[in-house]
């Protein structure tokens, strides 16, 4: 009965699969009309195109280079950085899980993301309304090697969209630290297309696209550079309605193991912090001053958050841990990300220190009053650190370090201030209740979490049917 259960749980995965590819091409094709006619016009002349394409005046080499080695960068953080981050922190029965569900987080949102993703997120918008893209860019058409008049103006579009693909492959997989060691491999697929779908897509679109109606561009004028919303506070909330609706861990708190590989964290821990640096400074989108001065504010944000844990460690429990240094700067990084490119090195100091008190207290006292199972602190460290990080960038931004922001409150504006706990408390809102209902229909159609006997042996076993270590007895 569990064997067909499984067939039948594969089978609405592929159909799953196989509606979006089909939707996308009768988008595609109800395009194509209008994009045939260029087609025609490029043909005779495809012999010449790569001479054409060589010489475009508006790509800037530096900048191009720049943004394509960012996005590898960030692309790094995925995988291996989170899987190894993750994966050393959970059970060695349930290591081989999440570097599974890292790697089909990247196959898949990247194939979603050039289907209909990017469109969705930075495609032109709806009605003027500023909620959502068209699904004209789909398939990337009309995504092109030629800058975009909006999108980075010195790199090929191509390159921007390519650069911004990563980002939505790592916002979904920061979700797999609430629900690891229960989750169904099958639900967690599906659940993952609807959420980047239904919730990444929109926020990155009211955020950072032309005409969103939180950003700069034509919206209530928040400061996000490099996605201390859409991408931190978005898979915390997200994180949060996991734990709530899976509920905790057989065994949680007491029988459950600490963490089988501490020097696989670590090593993740570091390969994050490395592929930060393309993360936020890759969000100046050029190779210019801005792009140094995030790549600073960055690193140093991180190292005082990291030494901050530490010393709490000292103060509440009498020895500082590699799990907690570690831990203190993943939460530095994280707050860092929405004020990276706004704030001095100063700024870097308060948003660090902020970042390791508050999420040091988030996740000592805060799971243990409220007894939630947030198994890797997904949202103790990225949705409580984003919260931080967006509000901190309201105090501490100025426009002497980047002249399109705007200053905070210590500059004198607080209006600013307002503006980003506004934003922080939308996001919150819009991202924990779609969350909530996406993990309530995937539930009833195909369910969640796997069976007690399952969770006991471990999902490397009992979903892929492969262990990470053998063990002589």
């Amino acid at each position: 009965m569990k064997r067909l259960m499984k067939i039948k749980n594969y089978k609405v995965l592929l159909t799953a699969l196989l509606l979006l590819a089909g939707s996308a091409v009768l988008l595609a094709a109800d395009a194509a009309p209008a994009a045939a006619p260029a087609a025609a016009a490029v043909a005779p002349a495809a012999a010449p195109a790569a001479a054409a394409i060589a010489p475009v005046s508006k790509v800037n080499t530096g900048d191009t280079a720049w943004v394509l080695a960012s996005a590898a960068l960030v692309m790094l953080m995925t995988v291996p950085g989170l899987a190894f981050f993750y994966g050393g922190l959970v059970r060695k029965k349930n290591v081989l899980s999440i570097l599974m569900q890292c790697f089909a987080i990247m196959c898949l949102i990247s194939i979603h993301w050039v289907v209909i993703g990017y469109s969705l997120s930075f495609g032109p918008d709806v009605g003027g309304k500023g909620l959502i893209g068209s699904l004209s860019w789909a398939f990337l058409n009309g995504v092109g090697l030629e800058p975009h008049d909006f999108y980075a103006t010195t790199i090929p579009h191509q390159a921007f969209m390519i650069f911004q693909c990563m980002f939505a492959v790592i916002t979904p997989a920061l979700i797999i630290g609430a629900f690891a060691e229960r989750l169904k491999f099958s639900s967690f697929c599906v659940f993952t297309l609807l959420w980047a779908t239904f919730v990444y897509d929109p926020l990155a679109h009211w955020v950072w696209a032309n005409g969103g109606i939180l950003g700069t561009a034509g919206g209530m004028g928040a400061l996000d550079f490099a996605g201390g919303t859409v991408v931190h506070i978005n898979a915390g909330m997200a994180a949060l309605a996991a734990v709530l609706i899976l509920g905790k861990r057989k065994g949680f708190p007491e029988k459950i193991s600490p963490p089988h590989n501490l020097p696989f964290a670590v090593l993740g821990a570091g390969l994050l912090w490395f592929g930060w640096f393309g993360f936020n400074a890759g969000s100046a989108l050029s190779a210019n001053g801005l792009a140094a001065s995030a790549f600073v504010v960055t690193h140093i944000g991180a190292a005082i958050a990291g030494i901050t844990w530490a010393v709490m460690d000292y103060i509440f429990n009498k020895r500082p841990t590699v799990l907690g240094i570690i831990t203190g700067a993943v939460a530095g990084l994280v707050a860092i990300t929405p004020a990276s490119g706004f704030v001095t090195l100063a700024g870097a100091f308060g948003v660090g220190i902020g970042a390791g008190v508050i999420c040091y207290l988030s996740v000592a006292f805060l799971k243990p009053r409220f007894h939630y199972d947030d198994s890797l602190d997904a949202f103790g460290v990225h949705g409580i650190g984003g919260i931080w990080g967006a509000i901190a960038t309201g105090i501490f931004a100025t426009t002497s370090v980047n002249s399109g922001g705007a200053n905070g409150l210590l500059y004198g504006n607080p209006g600013l201030l307002w503006i980003q706990i506004k934003v922080v408390l939308i996001t919150m809102v819009f991202s924990f209740v779609v969350s909530f209902i996406l993990f309530k229909l995937v539930d009833a159609v195909m369910g969640l979490r796997v069976s007690d006997h399952e969770e006991r042996i471990g999902l490397d076993l009992s979903e892929h049917r492969e262990a990470a270590y053998t063990i002589l007895e």
